[in-house]
């Protein structure tokens, strides 16, 4: 696009000597075309806008669209609260927190809070102290030597390849300079994942990028010589991903140049489709052995492994396994199914698995059950960008939260939806050069740690208004939802919460009665000869 306007300086410089010699009127015409000349230079050299630094000129056009926008959408198009995946309001306050500038809202709030499905939050009348810093978590289990002591909010998985180099480098150096994690997503290490060095988060998928065999099998030796690098805190294996449950991964050619394909040990320029499951294992004991074999490999650092529910019989034969074996993760990541995604096929992002509130008040009821969440942590994702957001996911059972395309919107994105093309504006998700070199670093990795910290602030803010002083302390009964035009009830009131060990006692709720009765810890597959309990 650079090269498009240097195009453009010449064309402009050749009419404008063109009308000085034939019409005698270049003065004029150099009056208009010299500031757009100097403005589109001092576009390209500035760090703060990755929009204008790729598209000179052009891209303050679309800033003075948003500033007239919520005039033209209040009358003609939408409000603020309407847009998909996130609405203007959703995406500002990304954008003033990470900016640091007023975040406040006013004339008050534009929701509808008598329409069924509003949620929110009872404050007290004697409100707590919260300090925001303190919102970290223990993660590590009895078998762990290394634990990581987590914030509560933390990078989501978002590749190396999916994403720029400069994208990568600007998270991860938010991430050192706010002392909080960065998953890798499953496209491995990259050097642009350590040079900053913050926290990381090493994400293990099905195509084992980073520590596999040239056939794409496990390499132990390649994964335990990166797994023992001090950035790496926590390892996390992959089964399956919200957005797309059931298919691996997909990175598309024109992203696969010669360094990603380098990093992932696949061929240039074709298509990376990761393998819908795992080779290392095939059953529930097999998958925690593989945990155990990665702990032990990475020098005792926390593993865990991240799922969207699906088939419920399935996670119950887990937990199965781990009573049998006696092998429990340190953690489990739980996406749903409004989860973002680089590329994804309609169909599996629509229709396929259990969304984010669902799955995770089930896998917490089912590790309650079998008296296994004390030790194993949970961490949510699924659309977060407020702190309501954190504070409803973990009052549901999360001990820790994700988020990946907040993280994205504190970097710059303006949500045009571009990512599985190679061409995204912003130079987020692109290998382009001519696109990413515009996305500056330092001026975005002090945006992702702002966010980061302020949205930790509203935590804390909110949990003080509610009179509550420690996350753990959350509860379901501290969410309201509206649920009819004149009954508020708490989830709660609505949503079956497990008591510790019960499931132990063979008190098994009828709820979850059939998929524990056709789980098994040797196989993924219901028992045969099963009949449904009515």
């Amino acid at each position: 696009m650079r090269i498009h306007f240097y195009g453009a300086l010449v064309l402009l410089a050749g009419l404008n000597g063109y009308f000085f010699y034939a019409w005698k009127a270049g003065l004029w015409n150099l009056v208009v075309t010299l500031p757009l000349v100097l403005l589109g230079i001092r576009d390209i050299l500035q760090p703060r806008h990755a929009i204008k630094s790729n598209f000179p000129i052009l891209g303050h056009f679309r800033y003075l669209l948003e500033s007239i926008r919520p005039e033209i959408n209040q009358y003609f198009i939408e409000s603020n609260i309407d847009g998909k995946p996130f609405s203007r309001e959703d995406r500002s306050i990304v954008y003033q927190r990470a900016k640091k500038v007023t975040d406040t809202l006013p004339f008050g709030t534009q929701k509808n809070v008598y329409q069924t499905g509003h949620e929110f939050v009872a404050h007290s009348l004697m409100p707590s102290h919260v300090d925001w810093t303190s919102l970290r978590v223990d993660v590590g289990g009895p078998d762990c030597k290394q634990p990581y002591s987590a914030s509560v909010f933390n990078i989501s998985a978002m590749s190396y390849g999916s994403l720029s180099k400069t994208a990568v480098l600007a998270l991860n150096g938010g991430a050192k300079d706010g002392d909080f994690a960065h998953n890798t997503g499953e496209g491995g290490v990259s050097p642009y994942h350590l040079k900053p060095g913050g926290d990381l988060i090493w994400q293990i998928g099905t195509g084992y990028f980073g520590c596999r065999t040239p056939d794409g099998e496990f390499n132990p030796e390649m994964f335990s010589e990166k797994a023992k690098l001090d950035n790496i805190k926590m390892i996390e294996v992959k089964l399956s991903q919200g957005a797309k449950p059931g298919h691996g991964g997909i990175l598309p050619a024109e992203k696969v140049n010669e360094e990603v394909a380098q990093i992932r040990g696949v061929e240039i320029g074709k298509d990376v489709l990761s393998p819908p499951a795992h080779k290392a294992f095939d059953t529930p004991i097999g998958l925690l052995k593989f945990i155990q074999q990665l702990r032990e490999l990475s020098g005792g650092k926390p593993v865990g492994f991240k799922l969207c529910i699906g088939k419920r019989y399935e996670f119950f034969a887990i937990c199965k396994a781990m009573i049998e074996t006696g092998i429990k993760p340190d953690f489990i990541s739980v996406d749903g199914s409004e989860g973002g995604t680089g590329a994804a096929p309609l169909e599996f992002s629509n229709n396929m698995g259990t969304p984010t509130f669902d799955g995770l008040i089930f896998a917490r009821n089912i590790l309650r059950g079998y008296n296994l969440k004390k030790d194993i942590k949970i961490i949510s994702t699924g659309r977060v960008t407020t702190g309501f957001g954190i504070i409803k996911l973990m009052s549901l059972g999360a001990d820790i939260v994700y988020s990946a395309r907040a993280m994205m919107l504190a970097l710059g994105c303006i949500q045009a939806l571009r990512c599985n093309s190679n061409h995204c504006p912003a130079g987020v998700a692109t290998q382009d050069p001519k696109l990413y070199k515009g996305l500056d670093v330092e001026n975005k990795r002090v945006r992702v740690k702002n966010f980061h910290n302020e949205t930790l602030k509203s935590v804390a803010h909110i949990l003080e208004a509610m009179g509550v002083e420690k996350t753990s302390e959350l509860l379901p009964y501290h969410i309201k939802r509206r649920v009819s035009d004149h009954v508020i009830q708490d989830y709660s009131d609505f949503t079956l919460w497990v008591e510790e060990g019960s499931f132990l006692n063979g008190d098994v709720p009828d709820l979850y009665k059939n998929a524990f009765l056709k789980s098994q810890a040797t196989s993924f597959r219901q028992k045969e000869g099963f009949k449904k309990v009515s």
